[in-house]
Formats: structure tokens, C-alpha cells, sequence
């Protein structure tokens, strides 16, 4: 008070403050401010150099649905000069020849972008290495001549790849995949169908889940492999393309070299990936929520109705202070989980919790965000409208809210009571 009555800017002090009292690690908060400031020059102002383009969906797809060539050439540019900056790889490990800042740095970085960019600057999706998109800690226990044949590629950011788990009729139940590698002299012959499988459409190698006599292995494959195909480009919101695809695969050789990990232990490294989703998923439900949560702190800050600016009004400030609240405790979650994977735990219960509240207060911040807005809230020319479908797909990918309940209800029955 006496701080007020003395005419300090306590405003300015405010937003100097912390709202977490344990420090990030150094090398995690130079990669954050690093990839916040080359988003800031190479994926905003790309965004505003093409504005035009981003905003004319007949020139970002082509008639089947997959991006056309001027936005594959304005992604490839992003991979690439994030990769030349050092920021694309960071997260990968120091044993392929990444930055080896771990999961930590992972959800930081992921959810600093969100946050900063929001859905309308998203070219930002490429500026780090995506866990199934790019190279990750799912590539350690590929083989050598898998090193160097694609692993360069997908570190400079020239090439990319995709993680062909899901298939039509397994689900959240992966463990039912029946897409089959049978036997052909020293190597195998695949056949089968994925669907819900992201960047498919422009990847250059997949990671494909098949079983064998071992049980489920996985494999890397390049795209262009005869019997490998694109079947259909998935479209959803009503939008004319997108980068969700179903595979079919009929008798894809693959030799003994392109097994990823050992054979018949590729559900460990499907499950693994699914965690990495999961971390990813919870920052960017956290990210996009702090994102619309602005947007509805400044505009209720200056939009009057009777009188009086709307955040007055406690209809208004009452939901985005609940939200903001609920964004904090996801916030923690995420750091916790992602720390847990750091310090060689699977954290199976708290990834669950995490990825499941995160979604869910997110959704839920951008609802609250659209709402406060209005009618302006659901326009194009906002950006909440794509954050809420962008999180609603999410309470869906690398596992719905009911099959994480069941994981986080199971973990407790069996005595994991941690919290």
C-alpha cells in the first residue's frame, strides 16, 4: 500500500513477477528465450510476409487435400533455419547428435511457442523437432546404417517422418494392430492400413508398427517405398486439407537394418512415443489457454458495455480469474511430469493427469476467451475458433480423457498413490 500512495509502477512489478518459485534450469531458459526470439524473426514475420497465403485455403492445399508446394517450401524453410540456429535438434539426444536438453526443455519450449504464436502463427509447429515429425529419443536404438542413411536428413530439416501406430480398427487399444511383417528371406514384407497418421502426407520415412513371429516390432520406412501409400488426406473442421492421412501398405520390403529397436519390443517404443505426445499435447493445451486468456484480459480491459469496462463485471473476470487458476495448476503439472521423465521415471499416472487436465483447462480457457469476445470470438479473424478445434482434436490424440482416467484409476488401485 505505502508502494501505491508513493506513485510506484506497481503494474510494471506485477508482470516482473514470477508465479513459480523454483527456478528452470539456465540451459532450459536460454533455449526458451532462444526459440522464442527466432520464432519472433523466422515464423511471425514469415506469417505476415504471406498473409495473403496463410489466409486463402485454395492456395494452401491442393485439390486432394495436402499442402501445396509454396507451403511445403515455407515449412522446409522453418525446419532448416531453426536447424542451422540450433534450435530444432536441442531437445534430441546428444547420441544422435542433438542438443541433449531432455523432456524438461521439451514441454518449455513447446509451450513458450504456443504461447507466444497462438494458432493463427503456426508455422511455428516445424521451428522444433516434433517427437513423430523429426528426430527424437525414439531414434536411439536405430541402427547404424539407419544413422546414416536418414538421420541427417531429419536433422538438418530437409527431410521428415511420421509414427504409423493407429490403425482403423485399434484405436486406444494400439495393442490390437493388424498390420502384419512377414518373413522374406533375411528381410520382411508389410501389409497393412494406418489412419489418423500426422504429417503423413509430406513425410519422407514413417515408423511403422507391425507384428511379426516376435510380436509388435517397428520399422523405419521411406514413403516412396514401392507398395507404401497415401490413400486419402483426412480433413477435419470443415477444413479442404490438412496433414492427417491413412497408409495402406501391401508387401513393403524392409530389410533387417530398417528394424527400429529389437524385434518384438516395438510396443515399449509405441507406448514411449505416445508419452512424448502426451507431454507435448498438455503444453500445448497450457500454451494456447495463455494465449486466449490474454486476448480476453485485454479486450474485457477495454470494451465497455453500461458504463464500465466488462472485466468489471464479475460475469466476466470471475471466469477468466477460474481459468487462469486452472491454467496455473496445468502449468505445474507439466513441469513435474516432464521433470519426472528427466530424472528416468515413466511417470505413467502423472503423464495421465497432466496430458487429461491440461486439455481440459485449455479447451476451457479458449471457450472462456471466445465468450468474453462475443460474437467477434468465433470469426476467423481472431484465432479462437481454430485453438478451440485445435485442443478439442487433442482431447482425442495420444489418448482420450477416458482411457487416461482408466490409466490414472488403475496406477491408484495398484498402490501407485503418490501424489
Amino acid at each position: 500500500m505505502e508502494h501505491m500512495a508513493t506513485g510506484f509502477p506497481l503494474d510494471r512489478y506485477i508482470k516482473k513477477m514470477s508465479a513459480i518459485a523454483k527456478e528452470l534450469p539456465e540451459e532450459v531458459k536460454i533455449a526458451r528465450d532462444g526459440i522464442l526470439a527466432f520464432a519472433e524473426q523466422e515464423v511471425i514475420a514469415r506469417h505476415e510476409a504471406n498473409r495473403a497465403f496463410f489466409e486463402d485455403p485454395r492456395r494452401l492445399y491442393r485439390e486432394n487435400g495436402r499442402f501445396s508446394d509454396e507451403l511445403i517450401e515455407l515449412i522446409n524453410e522453418v525446419r532448416m533455419e531453426s536447424s542451422k540456429s540450433g534450435f530444432y535438434h536441442m531437445c534430441v539426444p546428444e547420441s544422435l547428435g542433438g542438443g541433449g536438453l531432455g523432456h524438461l526443455a521439451y514441454y518449455v519450449a513447446w509451450e513458450a511457442l504456443f504461447h507466444q504464436c497462438g494458432p493463427q502463427n503456426w508455422l511455428m509447429l516445424y521451428a522444433l523437432a516434433h517427437w513423430a515429425f523429426g528426430p527424437s529419443r525414439l531414434l536411439e536404438k536405430v541402427t547404424d546404417e539407419v544413422k546414416a542413411t536418414y538421420l541427417p536428413g531429419l536433422m538438418d530439416g530437409s527431410k521428415s517422418m511420421c509414427f504409423g501406430l493407429t490403425e482403423p480398427n485399434a484405436g486406444s487399444d494400439a495393442s490390437m494392430i493388424s498390420t502384419k511383417a512377414a518373413r522374406d528371406g533375411d528381410g520382411w514384407k508389410i501389409s497393412g492400413r494406418k489412419i489418423w497418421t500426422s504429417n503423413a502426407p509430406i513425410a519422407d520415412y514413417c515408423v511403422v508398427f507391425a507384428r511379426t513371429e516376435e510380436g509388435i516390432s517397428a520399422f523405419m520406412v521411406p514413403t516412396t517405398a514401392e507398395g507404401f501409400e497415401i490413400q486419402r488426406v483426412i480433413k477435419l473442421f470443415g477444413h479442404i486439407g490438412g496433414d492427417e492421412a491413412e497408409i495402406s501398405m501391401e508387401n513393403v520390403y524392409v530389410e533387417p537394418w530398417q528394424v527400429v529397436g529389437e524385434l518384438g519390443k516395438g510396443f515399449a517404443a509405441a507406448l514411449y512415443g505416445v508419452s512424448l505426445g502426451r507431454i507435448y499435447n498438455s503444453a500445448r493445451s497450457v500454451g494456447y489457454g495463455r494465449w486466449a486468456l490474454e486476448m480476453a484480459i485485454d479486450y474485457s480491459s477495454t470494451r465497455e458495455a453500461f458504463g464500465n469496462a466488462i472485466g468489471d463485471y464479475q460475469g466476466v473476470s470471475f471466469p477468466i480469474a477460474e481459468s487462469a487458476t486452472e491454467l496455473h495448476a496445468a502449468h505445474l503439472m507439466g513441469l513435474n511430469a516432464s521433470s519426472l521423465l528427466d530424472q528416468g521415471q515413466t511417470a505413467v499416472k502423472e503423464l495421465s493427469m497432466t496430458k487429461a487436465y491440461s486439455v481440459q483447462k485449455g479447451l476451457k480457457a479458449v471457450d472462456c476467451a471466445m465468450q468474453t469476445h462475443g460474437a467477434m470470438g468465433f470469426t476467423n479473424e481472431l484465432g479462437l475458433a481454430e485453438a478451440w478445434h485445435s485442443l478439442r482434436i487433442v482431447n482425442v490424440a495420444d489418448g482420450t480423457n477416458e482411457i487416461l482416467n482408466k490409466t490414472i484409476a488403475q496406477r491408484l488401485y495398484k498402490g501407485d498413490l503418490e501424489l
